[in-house]
């Protein structure tokens, strides 16, 4: 019998809530403000399309991240055991969600342990950067890393969840500091991305200067984790301060910009809302590597392995099309793209 701590039992809400409820932020991605320029001659031919990207010495088939989601319960076992198996079927990456709740209880350690589902991929392990402030360290950083065989640590930012949240962590106050001690002394890469409000281009420097290998900006526009916690709420009080920030955060958009402008060599995971291929491609051509997503594998991997690779195959076959019809032939050459906006 599962094992329910507070811990897992919130993971099993935010699966619940995430399949069931309405939680898409009031704001828009600001995706659909631009536009490729149709080219009617291309001058190549769609199998010419290479979307093959490299990121941390992986060469992945396409530019696409499974974005972190879950773990901690028997659900998010399968779930993550799905979404592996595809990843490795597709040679596309993958973050896991936040490992807190095994390295509190090792029991919940085999939810997270995919590589035998997945050999070859590129897999990000996850933590609350948060928790560098409760007493979490290298050596937690290290086991996170140790039990997922993960290539690249993600530390996820989260205050206004964190806020809103019923006994939230919001002690945030010198955490850059210990972010930059973890990129010192971690032996893989260390990412650090938002959970969908946005990176701001003041945040970027610090987190550049701090030594961060990658950014997920994880923007507004998609899910919103206050309108989750809106559900979640214990009584009106709470559900009225959950519900008050509903268009709250940096557009997807805007917040890519922002972060190429203020840091120009770092690593961009865009995020955040994106729904297609096309998402991901603009994406791209406003300055980031990687497109990750969530939501459309979540509820593909409650279904089936077959069913979330489909999902990813039209999602890379949109970005191919994309890219053809926009005379590209390659990742790089669209990362040089100019987009057309417009209002």
């Amino acid at each position: 019998m599962e094992k329910v701590t507070p811990i897992s039992a919130r993971k099993s809400d935010h699966i619940r809530i995430n399949l069931q409820e309405d939680v898409r932020s009031d704001l828009t991605t600001g995706l659909e403000n631009y536009h490729f320029i149709h080219q009617a001659l291309p001058e190549l031919n769609l199998e010419e399309v290479d979307l093959h990207v490299e990121f941390f010495n992986h060469r992945l088939n396409a530019p696409i991240l499974i974005s972190p989601m879950t773990g901690g319960t028997s659900q998010a076992q399968s779930i993550n055991k799905t979404l592996a198996e595809a990843a490795q079927t597709l040679n596309i990456a993958m973050g896991l969600g936040s490992q807190r709740a095994a390295i509190d209880n090792p029991d919940l350690i085999s939810t997270f342990q995919i590589r035998k589902y997945a050999p070859d991929i590129l897999l990000f392990a996850n933590l609350g950067a948060v928790q560098l402030n409760c007493g979490y360290g290298i050596e937690q950083c290290q086991r996170a890393v140790d039990m997922a065989e993960a290539d690249a640590l993600c530390l996820h930012l989260n205050p206004l969840q964190e806020a809103v949240q019923p006994d939230g962590e919001t002690h945030f106050k010198g955490l850059l500091k210990n972010i930059e001690i973890i990129c010192q002394k971690l032996p893989v890469p260390v990412i650090v991305k938002e959970v969908g409000w946005g990176i701001s281009e003041q945040v970027a420097k610090y987190l550049a200067e701090a030594g961060v290998s990658a950014i997920d900006i994880a923007g507004a526009g998609g899910t919103s984790w206050s309108q989750v916690e809106m559900y979640r709420a214990n009584n009106e009080s709470q559900h009225r301060l959950a519900a008050a920030f509903y268009r709250w955060g940096i557009p997807t958009s805007d917040s890519i910009i922002y972060v190429r402008r203020s840091t120009p060599q770092m690593k961009i995971i865009a995020s955040g809302g994106l729904r297609t291929g096309i998402d991901i491609a603009k994406c791209i051509a406003l300055g980031a590597t990687l497109g990750g997503m969530a939501n459309p594998f979540l509820k593909s991997a409650t279904i089936s392995v077959e069913s979330t690779l489909q999902v990813i195959q039209e999602i890379t076959r949109e970005i191919q099309v994309c890219m053809f019809a926009s005379g590209v032939a390659s990742i790089s050459q669209l990362q040089n793209t100019p987009l057309v906006h417009s209002k």
